[in-house]
């Protein structure tokens, strides 16, 4: 009796302890990693869908670029802008471009 006694004891032992050694591991750099390759994915899709766009619906400005050396284009409102590396217009005075330098 003493005998299934202390095994019944170390089986209950065993079963309460053994979920605390089981806890899993957040490995915080790989999420970091995932995050921040996501965001360079979305900022590149945007982009390329905002450059798309305007070059459908806008017109672009041939002999200048913008001072990064950016397409410029002009929208309805004959506003001038260029689209960043995360997709977003910048818009630009007409002093503030330059020439397009030749190829």
């Amino acid at each position: 009796m003493k005998n299934l006694f202390k095994i019944v004891l170390f089986a209950a032992g065993s079963f309460v302890i053994s979920p605390a050694f089981a806890q899993t591991h957040k490995d915080s750099t790989l999420g970091h990693k995932i995050s921040k390759t996501a965001k360079k994915v979305g900022h590149k899709t945007s982009e390329i869908a905002a450059k798309g766009a305007a070059g459908v619906v806008d017109k672009k400005y041939e002999g200048k670029v913008a001072p990064g050396g950016q397409t410029v284009y002009i929208d309805e409102n004959s506003h001038y802008y260029y689209i960043n590396k995360k997709g977003h217009r910048v818009f630009v005075k007409k002093s503030a471009l330059i020439d397009k330098p030749a190829q």
